[in-house]
């Protein structure tokens, strides 16, 4: 005989998954036990709509290890035609009196940042993400090589609303 409670959550979670309904893409890569600076972390996005326009989020997962209050990440945009956009963006990680910004109950936070908004996917093919940070210590001319307290980077992609 089935267990009540196995039932009762394997709805829960099923509940949970279809509430979620702007998400279109959601991966998640972990990182050993820093991420080192010349660890590029990759994601191949599915084919998407050629006519419809996608909000993209950059998700971050940090702990109490993590020792500054921002974030700057280097992003590559490949193009199915081989074309390569890249970026260089700022997050800020804690509010100016040292918490955490972010969700979790625990010290592992999870933010959810922008990356582009309303962006359609004109080419058909492979879309490749490419992260890799881009932290330094004030002052200082070479970059910080194991970046600790990052713990997941994730790349979400979701339905834009329609005014």
């Amino acid at each position: 005989m089935i267990n009540r409670r196995f039932i009762l959550i394997v709805f829960t979670v099923i509940s949970i998954i279809a509430c979620d309904d702007k998400r279109v893409f959601d991966q998640y890569k972990t990182v050993s036990e820093a991420w080192e600076m010349d660890e590029k972390v990759s994601f191949s996005l599915p084919e998407l709509d050629t006519l419809k326009p996608y909000n993209l989020f950059i998700n971050i997962r940090n702990n109490n290890l993590y020792r500054y209050s921002n974030l700057f990440l280097i992003s590559e945009m490949k193009f199915p035609n081989g074309k390569v956009v890249t970026d260089t963006l700022e997050y800020n990680m804690a509010a100016p009196n040292g918490e955490w910004l972010g969700t979790g109950f625990t010290d592992l936070k999870e933010n959810k940042l922008w990356y582009k908004e309303n962006v359609i996917f004109a080419e058909k093919g492979i879309y490749t993400i490419t992260l890799q940070h881009a932290m330094r210590k004030n002052g200082e001319v070479g970059g910080i090589y194991s970046l600790e307290g990052i713990t997941d980077i994730g790349f979400r992609i979701e339905n834009a609303q329609n005014p």
